[in-house]
């Protein structure tokens, strides 16, 4: 499954973005607990967002209430709104199933100005 991330781009902190990511199947947004993962650089990825097949989210520490993620599976796209922006947000946005069962794509860069 191959996913394409689009969306981010460079905003002043207290700022608000929303990325998307467009998966080739279908069944793959729908059938699986999809993730938002940031990677900062020098760092690893990590999964900030998910959303289980059922809806349920689950988010980490440094994003919670900040960040929401959604689903449409009839536009096979996973959505991540990111409002209040950190400078600490800043990195590069992918997503994937929960374990990044899918080809990782080339994420799309967020970069928060103080």
């Amino acid at each position: 499954v191959q996913l394409v991330e689009s969306g981010g781009g460079l905003v002043h902190g207290g700022g608000s973005l929303r990325l998307s990511c467009v998966a080739s199947e279908s069944s793959f947004i729908r059938l699986n607990s999809m993730g938002w993962f940031q990677q900062r650089p020098g760092e690893q990825r990590d999964l900030v967002a998910a959303i289980d097949r059922y809806g349920g989210t689950d988010y980490a520490d440094s994003v919670k209430g900040r960040f929401t993620i959604s689903r449409d599976s009839a536009k096979r796209t996973v959505y991540l709104l990111m409002n209040n922006l950190k400078p600490g947000d800043t990195a590069v946005y992918y997503c994937n199933s929960r374990d990044g069962a899918g080809d990782w794509g080339q994420g799309t860069q967020v970069t928060v100005s103080s």
